[in-house]
């Protein structure tokens, strides 16, 4: 078959906010166009957060960005209505036997996604993370295709001040999903590890974490005085030490950058088009 593509639609909920994972996404659909079973990729940015763009449901691909703030700002608001519109558009197509769409959900996204798909509570940390931090794997993990290659645990970009846990375990065996990743142990520390990846379907997949993240991204934020100054502030110059260190090893956050996503589109890619 020639001209194969697939058409993806990144969702852009940073709000206008510079960053550098909206470029991070792209960079990865640039190195799998034509990488999987010779199939093109083709994206679109919709802005939805800021100018409230959402795409329509021609897309067979769709990545949902993170995003700076509250999980629910959106709520009762026109853009927030919107996605959850075509969110049940895509639950709605991928049940009732049709070409099914996949959707990754990062960061913001995934506590969006945990308040849409209802399983679990999203709620306030009682301190930011931030930083490149373990990350571990269930035993579900452990066997998903989205994670194969990494070690257990693995090492991910982790910026937020929100967090999703207390999971409801009757959901989960409703929607038949599965917990792929939570929050490193932490003994001296008496609080309940966040999820850090769900899989709710072959289809669709969401991770607390960056996995889009570079050490480009990072030294980005890192090497400018203004935020080590900051860094140094909240939380020591050790761990700006220690985030540089990680920033190093090409084990840690490149080997988790070059694996996550890249994993999902070459499935989801082989599942649009398996090979002749």
């Amino acid at each position: 078959m020639k001209n194969k593509r697939v058409k993806v639609a990144i969702i852009d909920l940073y709000n206008n906010e510079p960053n550098q994972g909206m470029r991070c996404i792209q960079d990865i659909l640039k190195e799998t166009d034509g990488s999987v079973n010779e199939v093109s990729v083709d994206y679109n940015i919709y802005e939805t957060r800021y100018k409230n763009e959402i795409p329509g449901t021609s897309y067979d691909i769709y990545i949902s960005s993170g995003g700076p703030g509250d999980p629910y700002d959106g709520e009762g608001k026109e853009w927030e209505k919107k996605y959850f519109n075509l969110m049940d558009s895509i639950w709605n197509n991928n049940n009732n036997g049709n070409r099914k769409k996949y959707v990754f959900f990062i960061c913001h996204s995934f506590q969006i996604m945990a308040r849409y798909f209802k399983f679990a509570e999203v709620v306030k940390r009682k301190s930011r993370s931030f930083g490149i931090v373990e990350i571990n794997k269930t035993p579900e993990g452990e066997k998903d295709p989205l994670l194969a290659g990494l070690p257990n645990p693995f090492y991910g970009a982790d910026f937020r001040s929100w967090q999703v846990i207390q999971p409801n375990r009757n959901r989960f065996e409703e929607l038949g999903a599965k917990i792929i990743c939570i929050e490193k142990e932490r003994p001296h520390v008496p609080l309940e590890r966040a999820l850090m990846a769900v899989r709710i379907s072959n289809e669709i997949v969401g991770t607390q974490f960056h996995p889009e993240a570079d050490p480009e991204s990072m030294y980005y934020h890192f090497k400018k005085p203004e935020k080590q100054i900051e860094v140094i502030k909240e939380y020591g110059e050790k761990k700006l030490k220690e985030m540089i260190v990680h920033l190093e090893h090409p084990d840690n956050i490149t080997l988790t950058r070059n694996t996550v996503l890249p994993n999902f589109l070459k499935s989801a890619i082989k599942d649009l088009y398996p090979e002749e």
